[in-house]
């Protein structure tokens, strides 16, 4: 005797099948491998956490890996004191003077955005390097610090095999076009709008 349980299992079964058929033929159209140019933008938090996370994922697949950070000062962060354990797999320059209204220096954030930025060439022609991430890259755009089209075009020539990272608010329409995936971070809540500072282990 088929008990109403056992008919909602079937069609269950036959659903999930039937989605399963619909994936599997997706799965099986995409053939193109390639590196990708990746933007994490929007307003709200986890742009940077994103990118450290998938920086994780290749990590753990023996990828060599080159982190140029933008904007973010001398001051240690969780991630860099974590990933310090991966050193011979990581090339990690920190190499900003803080944000721009901390510095309060135009010339002296443009030449930081320049010096950062010539390395990052440097990483991106590295051949052992499988992935790059220019963290706040979009902040030295935003403030015109570097060359809106250089960045973008020098981008979109990187080597066939080389996935790109790119994080930071109000990402350039440009950039946005010439990416492959971009996400955008929304914000829905966040806790500074309560009285809750910046904490060790969650913002830095």
């Amino acid at each position: 005797m088929t008990t109403d349980d056992d008919a909602e299992a079937r069609r269950h079964r036959e659903k999930m099948a039937k989605r399963k058929a619909v994936q599997d033929a997706e799965v099986a159209g995409k053939t193109l491998e390639k590196g990708l140019l990746i933007v994490n933008t929007g307003p709200g938090k986890g742009k940077s956490t994103a990118a450290f996370g998938l920086m994780l994922r290749a990590l753990g697949r023996g990828f060599r890996v080159g982190v140029v950070q933008f904007v973010k000062g001398a001051w240690e962060t969780g991630e860099k004191l974590a990933l310090a354990r991966f050193d011979d797999q990581i090339s990690w320059h920190t190499m900003g003077e803080g944000f721009t209204w901390e510095t309060q220096d135009k010339a002296r954030d443009i030449a930081a955005a320049e010096r950062a930025w010539a390395k990052a060439k440097e990483l991106m022609d590295d051949p052992a390097i499988r992935l790059v991430i220019l963290d706040e890259l979009n902040i030295a755009l935003r403030y015109a610090y570097l060359p809106l089209d250089e960045v973008v075009a020098t981008l979109a020539a990187r080597r066939p095999d080389l996935h790109v990272v790119v994080t930071g608010r109000n990402a350039k329409p440009e950039l946005i076009e010439a990416a492959d995936l971009v996400t955008e971070m929304t914000l829905v809540k966040h806790h500074f709008a309560a009285g809750v500072k910046a904490q060790e282990g969650i913002e830095f």
